[in-house]
Formats: C-alpha cells, sequence, structure tokens
C-alpha cells in the first residue's frame, strides 16, 4: 500500500538533451546529457529522472526539446525499505509527462518509472512498487499479479507503525541482484520438471515436495520462500476483504520468518523489531521492502502503546538507541498539483 509520505517534483523546461536536476536532499545541481550518461555516486538519483527521460522519448511524449529541469523534495526515507526510488521514478514520469501535455493511464506511469529503475539504474526490481505508487487508492491495499499485472484493490483501514531500523541498503549493486540470480536459477532447473513454468511464483504450492526434491540448497529455500509468500500475499487479500486482521497478522509473521530464514534477507535490527512485537502482543509485524536493513512494519492491534514501548527498550537494550517509529496509513497514490 501507500502510505502518506510524499516525493514531490516540479518540472520546467530545459535547453534540449539536458536534464538539470536539484534534490533538498542533496546539495549539488546535477546537469547530464539524459541520452548520453548517467550520474553515479551521490548524484545517482538523477540517473532515474535520465532513466525516465529515455522512456518518454520511447513513448514520443518527452518535454519540448527533449530537456528538462526538475527539483525535487522529498520525506520517503531513504534505503528504509519503502520504496523511495519508486517514488522518485513516478513523481518524476507523472511530472515531465504533464510538462510534454502527454496524458498517461497509470499504467504506463509505473510502466516508465519501472523500466528506469530496471533497465536504466541497474536495479533487478519487479513492479510493485511503481504499480502500487501510481494506482493507490486511500484507504486500500493493492493486490498485485506481477506476472499479468492484474491488480485489486482491497479495504484496509487498520493503523500500523512503520519502524525504521536507520540502517541503509543499496540495491542497485548489493544482494537483491543476488537472490533474483538464484530465483531465475530455480526456474531454469524446474522448468525440466514443469516446462510451461515462466515464473517462480506460478510453481504450485502443492507440489512444494517435488521442488524440494529437484532443487539444492541454496536455490531451494529461494524458491521455498517465493511459493509460499505468493499464496501467502493471494491470503492475506481474502482476510482483510473479509476484516479479519488477526489471521491477517499471523501471516505477517509467518512472512517475516520465511524472509528471514529461506530467504535470508532480514537483519538482526529487523528480526529484534519483530521478536519484540510480538512478545508486547501485536497482531503481526513483518520487514518490509527488498530488506539487509531499512524498516518493519507493525500492525498493532489494541495493544499500540505497549508494543512501542516494547520495540523501543529492545532496540535501545541491543544497540543503544531507539528507531523512528510512525503511523503510517493506507493512501493514494500519484497526482498532478499546479502551482
Amino acid at each position: 500500500m501507500a502510505i502518506q509520505y510524499r516525493t514531490m517534483a516540479a518540472v520546467g523546461p530545459a535547453e534540449p538533451g539536458v536534464v538539470e536536476a536539484v534534490s533538498t536532499t542533496y546539495p549539488d545541481v546535477i546537469r547530464v546529457r539524459w541520452q548520453e550518461e548517467l550520474p553515479q555516486g551521490e548524484g545517482s538519483w538523477a540517473a532515474y529522472v535520465a532513466g525516465v527521460m529515455r522512456e518518454l522519448w520511447a513513448l514520443e511524449a518527452l518535454p519540448a526539446g527533449g530537456g528538462a529541469r526538475i527539483a525535487v523534495h522529498s520525506n520517503v526515507p531513504v534505503g528504509a525499505g519503502v520504496s523511495s526510488s519508486a517514488a522518485l521514478a513516478v513523481a518524476a514520469t507523472k511530472a515531465l509527462a504533464q510538462l510534454a501535455g502527454a496524458t498517461l493511464t497509470g499504467r504506463q506511469v509505473a510502466g516508465v518509472a519501472f523500466r528506469a529503475e530496471h533497465d536504466h539504474v541497474g536495479v533487478r526490481c519487479g513492479v510493485m512498487d511503481q504499480t502500487i505508487s501510481a494506482l493507490a487508492k486511500p484507504g486500500h491495499a493493492l493486490l498485485l499479479e506481477a506476472a499479468s499485472l492484474e491488480t485489486r484493490h482491497i479495504p484496509f483501514r487498520a493503523r500500523l507503525l512503520m519502524v525504521d531500523t536507520g540502517v541503509k541498503h543499496d540495491l542497485k549493486g548489493g544482494r537483491l541482484n543476488e537472490r533474483r540470480g538464484e530465483c531465475e536459477a530455480a526456474v531454469r532447473r524446474l522448468k525440466i520438471e514443469l516446462p510451461e513454468l515462466v515464473w517462480l511464483a506460478s510453481w504450485p504450492a502443492e507440489w512444494l515436495p517435488r521442488l524440494k526434491r529437484a532443487l539444492k540448497e541454496p536455490v531451494r529455500s529461494r524458491a521455498v520462500h517465493v511459493v509460499g509468500e505468493t499464496a501467502r500475499t493471494r491470503f492475506a487479500a481474502e482476510l482483510l476483504r473479509r476484516g479479519r486482521l488477526k489471521e491477517f497478522g499471523r501471516l505477517l509473521y509467518e512472512s517475516h520468518e520465511s524472509c528471514r530464514r529461506l530467504f535470508d534477507c532480514s537483519a538482526p535490527e529487523l528480526d529484534t523489531i519483530v521478536a519484540a512485537a510480538k512478545r508486547a502482543g501485536a497482531l503481526g509485524a513483518r520487514m518490509t521492502g527488498a530488506g539487509w536493513g531499512g524498516a518493519a512494519i507493525v500492525l498493532p492491534g489494541r495493544n499500540e502503546k505497549k508494543v512501542v514501548t516494547a520495540i523501543n527498550a529492545a532496540f535501545r537494550k541491543a544497540y543503544g538507541r531507539e528507531p523512528a517509529i510512525d503511523v503510517v496509513k493506507a493512501s493514494g497514490g500519484a497526482r498532478a498539483e499546479r502551482v
């Protein structure tokens, strides 16, 4: 689901072929020719904008002259696993398309933002973050079937806590790409068993014993996680639709354990938060984002004050500080505003 944090992009024309980008987060103005180079180092955030420009060029939806100035302000924590990069790419896509006078559907906006991050920046991500950032409705979560891009809005009106560990992750060159490679290796092997298999998530859950026999570690564990997480996600959507938050919360705990043990993408700080929440009686908790740092989400139920106190105490004991904790709610996706 989208949360109430926002990334805002203000745009205007620039000389042909040039992107000039400035952010309230970073000190320097970045100036690049978007067809020739992608920024590295501290200016690498502007690579997302350059990637968006390349994709808009392919759609013939560039601003006049193919150049733009863009100013970005965001309160989405960077590296916290709450899709700051997707928010940037979606905001830039929406703003630059509007500058060009082009009308893109929400799905087109999500597609441009995804390809900018995946194809041009080099993060081997999926389409979930960009799709939710573009299509989210207030008061709803979004069930996304990534293979078909089918979506369904699910009512979600419970309070959630977002607990930021303060440990940032880097997805461009990190272990996310390694996990993606392991899952692709699993598909190649499993196609011997099921030739029509394209996506690992399509492997039937009732065939897990057959999968385990076919694969060796660590690929086996990665595949078991993906198949199990797919089933959990569909079941979770149905539980939310029925308003069964207790059962939904139990799935959050199961999901985190699978991330920790099978996909090996958690972190000690995240495990500390989830364990403390469970001891304090929270309905559910799990890491969010790709892992190896970032934030956890907690469904506190009626024990919110007790849960917050327990998390703070456990984190302070383990790491000598308290994590940042915010209440988050299901909010809307990208929108255009004229100022």
